[in-house]
């Protein structure tokens, strides 16, 4: 969340518990986590609350958060600002690749509050994919900052049993039909939640709950509901002080996950937004 002079900041944190066509999908901690993440912002990245838009349940629609997204950009672009921040704890899924960009035939998916399916599979009028993601940040100029926190699920294999505590509950949705399953399923993901990319953006970087072959967490943690992640990377950040070194912050969660006897390993890869032939490693296990 550095770089250079500041122009100024604009940051979306989006939480989601509730599914209105999903009922029985519902979490616990994802609201939680947006004010979290919110938080966070002001105490140690200098952002102001109006800097930042908090969009949790039934404002999460997928066309409000797109909406937001591209007006950030735009400031962007603008050079009304030159950091942005976007956090976004909901379930997570897998829809079939239609463009050929990744090497499963499967894109990363992320469940707005309105998720809804067509037939057998989900709408994508109602989900967001990766590489609609992509497509909006990598046109960002290139004096421009951006973190992207992901909590949630990027696929259904490696779900260990001790998260189906009743503490815990996996932030994953799997594709609504048989069919649909079949074609997403069983593979090595590598989508924008989990893409090895070509370096090119530094300064685009990436967060995620978990592997791409993981469930991520919403856990009672103390007395109240939170995404592992989330959680414990705030605590993390706030504990380092002004020692802000993204890898040691890494570290320290996934220590702490592990203490927890949680199963998921967070990510943090740069160049996040870039696709190409060639490929950097993100860090990893």
């Amino acid at each position: 969340m550095e770089g250079g002079e500041t122009v100024g900041r604009r940051a979306l944190c989006v939480g989601i518990n509730q599914f209105k066509n999903y009922p029985q999908a519902a979490l616990r901690g994802c609201v939680n986590d947006a004010y979290a993440m919110s938080s966070l912002l002001q105490e140690k990245f200098g952002f102001r609350i109006e800097d930042i838009t908090l969009l949790t349940d039934a404002d999460a629609f997928k066309a409000n958060i797109m909406s937001h997204l591209e007006s950030m950009v735009e400031d962007a672009r603008r050079g009304r600002c030159n950091i942005l921040v976007f956090s976004f704890s909901s379930h997570g899924t897998r829809i079939p690749d239609l463009d050929g960009d990744e090497d499963d035939a499967a894109d990363e998916a992320f469940c707005p509050y309105d998720l809804s399916q067509t037939g057998s599979v989900w709408d994508p009028e109602y989900i967001i994919s990766d590489d609609e993601l992509n497509d909006l940040f990598v046109a960002l100029p290139d004096n421009v900052s951006l973190e992207v926190f992901l909590d949630t699920c990027h696929s259904g294999t490696g779900i260990k049993s001790i998260d189906f505590l009743l503490t815990r509950r996996p932030r994953y949705l799997p594709p609504p039909s048989l069919e649909a399953f079949k074609d997403v399923e069983g593979r090595t993901s590598r989508g924008f939640a989990g893409k090895y990319v070509q370096p090119l953006r530094t300064d685009h970087i990436l967060w995620t709950g978990c592997k791409a072959d993981q469930t991520s967490a919403d856990a009672m943690i103390g007395d109240s509901w939170h995404g592992a992640f989330t959680y414990y990377l705030c605590d993390a950040i706030r504990e380092s002080g002004d020692r802000f070194v993204r890898e040691e912050i890494l570290k320290k969660v996934r220590d702490s996950l592990q203490e927890g006897e949680y199963t998921q390993i967070p990510q943090l890869e740069w160049n996040a937004t870039n696709r190409g032939e060639s490929a950097s490693e993100p860090v990893d296990s």
